[in-house]
């Protein structure tokens, strides 16, 4: 039941492209059918409770600003319970299917390991009662290694194996809660997993930890027959100077080092992907063609500033592409959008988190329908296809297969006296083309 805080936001429906009126979805219908499959099948968007409803507006220049009923005192049992219905009847009125969190977000404040558990056990019962009262599922749990002080120097990375010990506490609580309320993924990001500075830190020793670590969540994953998907999030700074999972080729190098390629998937997130010096489409093609990809955080950093500012998405293109690149490589199996976005500092008011939302299902729901317009029209991927042809047969084929060796493909352009001729990448054609679908 709710405390009330958002008891002044009606439910928001879909009122199609003419409404005005901000509490209405103008794109998002979600039983409207794209390509086969309803928006909401599509799209499966979550909200996350760490950014909704525990950030206080609190940034490193100045205190919070936000003052939510729940967010007064110490996060004690009432507090977190209070909490708890805020956010399911503020989940509710949006009407999506899915929400995520850290173990520490839901639960009361804890002093001692014992604690810890215990906490976050009566917390459980609580969230599944309420997930059955709304239908409301969960995309995705996880757990918070990175705020206390005792995870100053990482996690699983610590140089202190009993961190590393409270670590896997936390960890496996979180992992058994998420299987527990039917999660469809499990998400470790490494929020402090790296280091700040090479003189103090044994680097590969800290990889051989993490990658033991993330074997023994998977081993405890099937021990306990959780089904879901285990995801990383890669992230190339910040908090720490050099995280080990800076993107998802670095990520990916890292699951075939320790055999885990085949286990663990990437959580996609597209301000980190900024951060890392790439573009959102390339880190999930790039999961796509490595057969990693799993799941999306949806948000966006501001290009003056150099850091993770976690905003709403507003650039249409951006994520016209990113969805056109997550339907070609199939969609998501148990993956989602989940909003890892927060409202600015001085977007106080219950209705800002709203629109903040709002904003960006209709976004995504557009991007879809841009994209799927793509899809079937099929240009883009009939030129991509033509500019690869030759690999298919000859001399590109037989290179790709084995077939010839470097000695036997040289003598080839020897005794063929070839002259490549130059062709196009059709660059501004291709950008014009995205234009034209992105409406």
């Amino acid at each position: 039941m709710s405390r009330g805080y958002f008891s002044d936001i009606p439910k928001i429906e879909f009122k199609g492209p003419e409404s005005s009126d901000p509490f209405s979805y103008q794109y998002y219908d979600k039983d409207r059918v794209v390509l086969g499959k309803t928006m909401e099948e599509h799209l499966r968007f979550a909200v996350c409770y760490w950014h909704s409803f525990c950030w206080d507006g609190f940034d490193i220049f100045g205190a919070g600003t936000f003052e939510r009923p729940w967010q007064a005192g110490e996060l004690d049992q009432e507090a977190a319970e209070h909490k708890l219905d805020e956010a399911f009847d503020f989940i509710s009125k949006l009407g999506v299917p899915f929400f995520c969190f850290h173990d520490v977000d839901v639960m009361a404040a804890a002093a001692t390991p014992q604690e810890h558990v215990k906490n976050l056990s009566v917390m459980v019962d609580k969230i599944e009662d309420k997930m059955g009262e709304t239908g409301i599922k969960l995309l995705w749990g996880t757990a918070n290694l990175f705020s206390h002080p005792r995870y100053m120097a990482g996690g699983a990375t610590n140089p202190d194996p009993e961190v590393a010990a409270y670590a896997a506490m936390q960890v496996r609580n979180a992992l058994e809660a998420t299987h527990r309320l039917k999660g469809e993924n499990y998400v470790l990001w490494g929020g402090r997993e790296g280091y700040d500075c090479a003189l103090n830190t044994a680097i590969g020793h800290e990889l051989d930890q993490l990658g033991r670590f993330l074997n023994m969540v998977v081993e405890h994953k099937h021990k306990i027959g959780f089904k879901g998907t285990v995801l990383i999030e890669p992230k190339p700074h910040e908090p720490t100077k050099h995280q080990y999972d800076v993107d998802v080729a670095t990520v990916y190098g890292f699951l075939k080092r320790y055999g885990l390629e085949d286990e663990v998937k990437v959580n996609v997130e597209a301000n980190h992907a900024t951060l890392a010096g790439h573009s959102f489409e390339h880190e999930i093609q790039l999961a796509n063609d490595l057969g990693v990809f799993g799941s999306v955080d949806l948000n966006r950093g501001d290009p003056q500033n150099g850091w993770d500012t976690d905003q709403f998405p507003n650039d249409l293109r951006e994520i016209t592409l990113a969805v056109y690149y997550i339907l070609q490589g199939g969609g998501f199996e148990t993956g989602g959008f989940n909003f890892d976005a927060k409202v600015r500092r001085q977007s106080v008011d219950a209705e800002d988190l709203c629109h903040g939302h709002v904003g960006a299902i209709d976004l995504t729901a557009r991007a879809l329908l841009n994209a799927a317009a793509m899809i079937e029209d099929g240009a883009l991927e009939r030129f991509v296809e033509d500019r690869y042809a030759g690999w298919k047969s000859g001399v590109g084929a037989k290179m790709l297969s084995g077939d010839l060796d470097l000695a036997g493909l040289a003598d080839y352009a020897v005794d063929n006296n070839i002259a490549p001729v130059r062709k196009s990448g059709r660059q501004e054609y291709l950008e014009n083309y995205v234009t034209r679908f992105t409406k």
